[in-house]
């Protein structure tokens, strides 16, 4: 292999050409470990032939140009940005409203275990109920008959 100046090895076609395609044409923009390298291996016909190849590359995106966006472009990128700001406003406003009716109903369900725990069970006799009894009193047979009497 080759010695450059400085104990560096001399720059190969394939590494000038990554190099070239990676930073352009000019070797000023290239990293300062790789630029004497490269310094070496430019005046060769093969690396005259890379450099005018990233130099036209260059030169293209040097020239293009993007033209600034039009009011109804601005225009519109803020309305879309609007009505996303809305709709994200909404998505809070339902999450935090489902959020609080499950407080809610947690809350329900805890005050209902605990009276149905603390209180107790206490049925009197007299109000045994069977299949005939309504919310309304009862409808049983004997019930006429007790009516009567009255």
């Amino acid at each position: 292999m080759a010695e450059g100046s400085r104990n560096e090895p001399a720059m190969d076609a394939k590494r000038f050409a990554a190099l070239a395609a990676a930073y352009g044409g000019d070797l000023r923009r290239w990293p300062e470990a790789e630029r004497m390298a490269g310094a070496i291996f430019a005046p060769s016909e093969t690396g005259q032939a890379i450099l005018r190849h990233a130099g036209t590359l260059d030169a293209r995106l040097d020239s293009y140009r993007v033209d600034a966006p039009d009011k109804a472009l601005h225009g519109s990128i803020l309305q879309a940005a609007g009505r996303h700001f809305v709709q994200r406003r909404r998505q809070r406003f339902w999450w935090l409203g489902l959020g609080l009716a499950g407080i809610g109903l947690a809350g329900a369900v805890a005050g209902l275990a605990l009276v149905s725990i603390v209180t107790p069970e206490v049925q009197p006799d007299h109000y045994v109920l069977d299949a005939n009894a309504t919310a309304f009193g009862d409808a049983s047979p004997d019930r006429d008959a007790i009516g009567e009497d009255l």
